[in-house]
C-alpha cells in the first residue's frame, strides 16, 4: 500500500482518500416456470375458441344448403305460377268464352234491341235471333289460341275448340315444366 499511497497527489489528504466499494455479485434472479394451471387454462381456451369457430363454420354451411334448397323451391313455384297463369289466361280468353258459349247453345243477336226506360218503348228490330249465329266461335275463322287448342269444352269433355278428340293422359309420362326466363335463356352445355 505504500506505492499507491506515494502515487497519490501531495494536495488530496490520506484521510480523504476514496475508498473502493467492492461487492458480492450476486446471481441473477431464476426465472419462474410457469405453473401449469396456466397451461392448461392456455390450452383449453384455445380449443374453445377452435371449437366455436368450427360451430360457427358448420352453421354457416348448412345455411347457404338450406338457402340453395329454398332458392330451388322458389324456381319451382314460379314455373308452376306461371303454367297456372298461362292456364288462366287460356281459360278466360274470348276465343274459349265463345266456343264454350256457342256449345251450350248461345248465338249473338244480329239486331241489337234497346229498351227505353222513361216509357217502357222497346227500340230497333223486335225479332228473334237466328238458330245459328253469324259469328262462328267453333270454326276455323278466327285466329287460334295455343293455349287453348288442347282445352276440354264445358258440353263435351272429350271435345275441344278445334273438334279433335284428346288423347288419353299418359300415366307413365311425367309432367313437363318449361324452363323460367326469368334465368336468361337455357343453352345448351358445350365443351
Amino acid at each position: 500500500m505504500s506505492t499507491v499511497l506515494h502515487a497519490l497527489p501531495a494536495t488530496i489528504p490520506l484521510h480523504e482518500v476514496p475508498e473502493r466499494r467492492l461487492g458480492i455479485v450476486t446471481r441473477p434472479a431464476r426465472r419462474r416456470r410457469p405453473k401449469l394451471v396456466y397451461g392448461i387454462v392456455a390450452l383449453m381456451g384455445a380449443l374453445a375458441i377452435t371449437a366455436a369457430q368450427m360451430f360457427v363454420s358448420i352453421m354457416t354451411t348448412e345455411s347457404s344448403y338450406q338457402l340453395s334448397e329454398l332458392q330451388k323451391q322458389q324456381h319451382d313455384l314460379t314455373w308452376q305460377k306461371q303454367i297456372l297463369s298461362d292456364q288462366v289466361a287460356g281459360l278466360s280468353s274470348p276465343q274459349y268464352l265463345a266456343a264454350n258459349a256457342a256449345a251450350l247453345g248461345m248465338v249473338i243477336g244480329e239486331p241489337p234491341s234497346y229498351l227505353r226506360l222513361s216509357d217502357g218503348a222497346l227500340i230497333g228490330a223486335q225479332q228473334a235471333s237466328p238458330a245459328s249465329s253469324s259469328v262462328d266461335a267453333l270454326n276455323r275463322g278466327a285466329v287460334g289460341n295455343a293455349l287453348v287448342t288442347d282445352r276440354p269444352l264445358v258440353t263435351d269433355p272429350a271435345a275441344t275448340i278445334q273438334g279433335v278428340p284428346l288423347p288419353p293422359p299418359d300415366p307413365t309420362q311425367p309432367t313437363v315444366i318449361p324452363p323460367s326466363l326469368t334465368e336468361g335463356l337455357p343453352t345448351p352445355t358445350t365443351h
